[in-house]
């Protein structure tokens, strides 16, 4: 990843396990002033704002419990992410029947002895021994693009959007095939990203791969040939097997209004940490450096002792760090109190936001006057091509 789903099988035991962030940073309450809420309650929803001198990294976190939700096998593919040998496997991977996510997250890096056109495509081979049934349940699959930013937002847009029904392959036995036809037919010049986002469900063992060729030739024949696997580096977000891909994400008190301003912290590898797993047949150890393509389900209970509205906001509090952290951009998952999704590119009147003073309004939440207690639900995952972590804020507003 530039830079530093909803499964069937429980993968790994690790149903149960409960996680509490640490302790919020600072006892000290923030609040907007007159004019900060103004440009917020006036705002439309999803673009970028701006608030000269807001936005600061030590608002209070949120304290919350986090719980591995049953989920797919879970494979990432970016390590390496710039694939720099004209034709090898960048990832390959054993699984068991039952749900798989793959997220491929690779590059054409081919420059010598110079720049080619290439092929980036993922393949399956069934390695038992009756017939396999390949089952589609969400696909997201870009049109390769030196435009990362654009390629991971839409890419996770679409995911969310995703409800593949009567997409059902048959592998025989010893049987390759391309998972996404699509990549079959992407010719991938120089610098240009890959970008696949999967989830589907196999019933027999099978063996998972990524790997580079020339244009010309399909996946299964290059597979066929291709004896190189390239060696990992633990460069990028990583690459491997990882039994956890969906979080539970609950706060572990009602937020109240009057108390100020607060953020929701994740993907941040210190009070969330990264998930682990393993790299091919050696098991060796793997670490997704960003949770990327993990889902996580969060609920936010709140109040409002003071009858005023909470804005959910967010911006790029990585701008500083490097030249690669100079924009985000995502793509979430809202629900109101009646389950109605909407789906949101974050900010949807750019591509990117920034740094501050530009912050994107996630959405305004407005006091229910015959509840006491209200919650805020959505779907969260670390976004391709952005730095993390990306504050989730909360901002007590006046109607």
């Amino acid at each position: 990843m530039k830079k530093n789903i909803f499964g069937f099988i429980l993968f790994g035991g690790m149903l149960g396990v409960s996680i509490s962030a640490m302790a919020q940073s600072s006892q000290q309450n923030f609040y907007a002033t007159e004019s900060e809420q103004k440009v917020v309650r006036t705002g439309k929803v999803g673009s970028i704002l701006k608030l000269d001198g807001f936005l600061r990294t030590d608002f209070p976190k949120i304290e919350f419990n986090k719980t591995v939700m049953p989920g797919p096998q879970f494979i990432i593919s970016d390590d390496p992410e710039y694939i720099r040998v004209p034709e090898a496997i960048a990832l390959q991977e054993n699984v068991v029947p039952g749900a798989v996510r793959l997220y491929v997250y690779n590059v054409n890096g081919v420059k010598e002895p110079q720049k080619i056109k290439r092929k980036i495509t993922a393949v399956i081979k069934n390695t038992g021994t009756e017939i396999m049934s390949l089952r589609m349940l969400k696909y997201s699959s870009q049109k390769p693009s030196t435009n990362y930013f654009q390629v991971g937002k839409q890419g996770l847009e679409d995911y969310f959007a995703s409800n593949v029904t009567k997409s059902v392959r048959q592998i025989k036995p010893g049987e390759v095939i391309a998972i996404d036809e699509q990549l079959e037919k992407n010719i991938v010049a120089y610098d240009e990203l890959v970008h696949g986002f999967y989830e589907f469900v196999v019933d027999q063992p099978a063996q998972i791969s990524v790997l580079q060729t020339s244009p010309e030739v399909s996946g299964p024949k290059a597979f066929e040939r291709i004896k190189n696997v390239i060696p990992h580096s633990h460069g990028n977000a990583g690459r491997g097997l990882f039994g956890t891909a969906n979080y539970a994400v609950a706060s572990k008190d009602t937020l109240d209004t009057k108390s100020g301003i607060t953020q929701l912290i994740i993907a941040d590898g210190k009070d969330d940490p990264w998930i682990e797993g393993t790299i091919g047949e050696a098991k060796a150890y793997a670490r997704n450096a960003g949770n990327y393509g993990v889902l996580y389900n969060t609920k936010i209970k709140w109040k409002s002792t003071d009858g005023k509205a909470l804005a959910l906001v967010t911006w790029n509090s990585r701008s500083a760090d490097n030249k690669w952290c100079g924009g985000m951009g995502l793509a979430m998952e809202l629900f109101d109190n009646n389950g109605k999704k909407v789906i949101r590119q974050l900010p949807s009147d750019a591509l990117i936001t920034k740094a501050a003073p530009e912050l994107i309004l996630v959405e305004i939440y407005k006091p229910d006057p015959s509840k006491e207690v209200q919650e805020i639900n959505f779907t969260y995952s670390p976004p391709g091509a952005s730095c993390l972590p990306t504050p989730l804020i909360l901002v007590p507003i006046d109607l």
